[in-house]
């Protein structure tokens, strides 16, 4: 092994030096060991998961580059990692394409779990965990010298956001085990549309909408893995953009919809879609426009397993009425899609105040009707008064008789 020691400029002139290992930036005193946890790390995307592994201790171990392979497929060469020997000390990087993630033997197990959220509501929820390993061959002998080296990985992706991040260790000098959340926040969106084929985005005019104006609103994803449909779990809104805010109104949540909503897919492709018609906020009263923010929590399922998430409803259930007004804290793991705001005119109709002279006007316009009333009514019977007495009387008729007639 021929270790040489090459300057390196950095920052503002200052020299630092470094040593190389084969062509490879690579340091004795820090690499002259067994691979440990801080030699691999996972960085769980959402298109990708990429795995970074520290080449100084392979090679201290006896090993190359290519002898780590994704799941002891060695013999596959799209299972191998490509050299970054730009980087101090340098690495291995293996990409892993979510799409396409069983091909080198990774593992996608999706668990189901009753859980209460932030908002003390229970429902289901579903945690996808990927997870695999990186490994060097076992020689086709019957004993070794050299040490195996196995890097274990996994990424949560928590379909609701409720996890935290975790480390696990490993004792093993020779094994070294990172778990990662990820997320699948930046893929999703909450739009709202004018008409009801969501083509047309909404337009809010300054004088803001009409109440009872009908809303459509649509969570999407994109960029998104085909094998994850959009459910949407709990749909709300509240006075400002704080998700958190002591005062809300739910429009629909497992088995309760508020009258005036419509949900119109939910948990059966990409997208969610649904629609409301817009009220006001009874503390906006002394407001010309009352502000109301959509906030959605959202869940993502794989195909086969969001009929069992999308809950079976009979009869409606009564919620406590102190419910739509009043909400818990959220806990720091929380996720919510918020849009907004959607701004509505407090009201159309402006009713005078009473006064005296207002009454006043009331009962005298009350009599002039009834004085033209009674006075039609009078003319009528005096004129048929007098067509009665110019209508002639048959008794009163007299004449000359005529002989031809006996």
């Amino acid at each position: 092994m021929e270790w040489i020691c090459v300057p390196l400029l950095l920052f503002s002139g200052i020299h630092l030096g470094f040593t190389q290992f084969n062509g490879f930036n690579c340091d004795p005193n820090y690499h002259s060991r067994f691979p440990g946890e801080r030699d691999i790390s996972v960085y769980c995307g959402v298109q990708t998961i990429t795995l970074k592994i520290n080449l100084c201790p392979v090679l201290y171990s006896g090993y190359t580059d290519a002898d780590l392979a994704l799941n002891g497929r060695h013999g596959d060469v799209q299972c191998r990692g490509f050299i970054n020997n730009n980087t101090f000390p340098t690495a291995v990087l293996f990409s892993i394409s979510l799409s396409t993630l069983e091909s080198c033997g990774n593992t996608l197990e999706v668990s189901t779990s009753q859980s209460i959220n932030a908002y003390g509501n229970t429902s289901m929820v579903q945690i996808g965990n990927i997870s695999g390993y990186i490994d060097t061959p076992d020689p086709p002998t019957v004993i070794s010298y050299l040490p195996g080296l196995v890097y274990k990985f996994s990424c949560s992706y928590p379909l609701e956001y409720l996890l935290n991040n975790s480390q696990l260790a490993s004792s093993s000098a020779a094994i070294s085990v990172k778990d990662n959340n990820g997320t699948f926040l930046s893929t999703l969106s909450l739009v709202l549309y004018n008409d009801s084929t969501f083509s047309q985005l909404i337009s809010i005019p300054t004088s803001g909408l009409s109440l009872k104006t009908r809303v459509f609103a649509a969570v999407k994803a994109t960029n998104l893995d085909r094998r994850w449909n959009v459910l949407m779990d709990h749909c709300y809104t509240t006075p400002s953009g704080n998700p958190n805010d002591g005062i809300r109104y739910d429009l629909f949540f497992g088995c309760y919809k508020d009258p005036q909503t419509t949900v119109f897919e939910n948990g059966k492709s990409q997208m969610g879609r649904f629609a409301f018609e817009v009220f006001r906020f009874v503390k906006h009263k002394n407001q010309k426009m009352s502000t109301v923010f959509l906030h959605c929590i959202t869940k993502l399922c794989r195909v086969d397993d969001c009929a069992i998430l999308i809950p079976i409803c009979g009869k409606r259930r009564r919620r406590d009425t102190a419910d739509e007004h009043v909400v818990s804290g959220s806990s720091s793991g929380d996720a919510v899609i918020t849009a907004g705001p959607i701004i509505t005119r407090s009201g159309e109709s402006h009713p005078q105040l009473y006064s005296p002279l207002n009454h006043l006007n009331a009962l005298t316009s009350a009599l002039i009707s009834g004085v033209v009333v009674l006075g039609v009514t009078c003319l009528g019977l005096f004129i048929l008064s007098l067509r009665l007495l110019r209508k002639p009387n048959p008794s009163s008729l007299t004449g000359v008789w005529n002989p031809s007639f006996r």
